[in-house]
């Protein structure tokens, strides 16, 4: 049986694996669709955050909501190169924004937040049990 998951093949003999093996592939294989369901608003979303600038914008709106000219003045690049990094946070969701008159407020939505979170969360358990599994094997090599 094989799978080909984000052009990566994984492939598996059933007669060679015990059943617990394929228990935890079975699971690793229904977190890995789980998260292909999300995959490109979680490309969207951590391509956006690989900016060094937006990820300061990420950290100022942490603290509360701000207008564009409050989060573009620390800054030393120009407003429409700003307002390009505005919109890629914009279009991947991770802020949203209200024109009222002449001032755009900029809002955090923590709510795209928990896709990343609970992404990161499972990555972390994954190399958790990995690494147990390792030190498992080391300590019983050593005895």
């Amino acid at each position: 049986m094989s799978y080909v998951v984000d052009d990566c093949h994984f492939s598996t003999r059933l007669s060679s694996v015990s059943s617990s093996a394929l228990g935890q592939k079975g699971v690793m294989l229904s977190l890995m669709a789980k998260h292909q369901i999300h995959s490109d608003e979680l490309d969207a979303m951590f391509a956006a955050l690989a900016d060094p600038t937006r990820r300061r914008v990420i950290a100022r709106l942490g603290v509360g909501p701000a207008s564009v000219g409050e989060l573009a003045s620390p800054l030393s690049i120009s407003l429409p190169s700003f307002m390009k990094h505005m919109r890629s946070l914009e279009s991947c969701g991770l802020i949203t924004t209200e024109k009222s008159g002449r001032v755009r407020t900029c809002v955090l939505n923590h709510n795209r937040f928990h896709l990343l979170t609970g992404w990161l969360e499972e990555q972390r358990r994954i190399w958790e049990e990995s690494t147990d599994r390792l030190e498992q094997f080391v300590t019983q090599e050593e005895s």
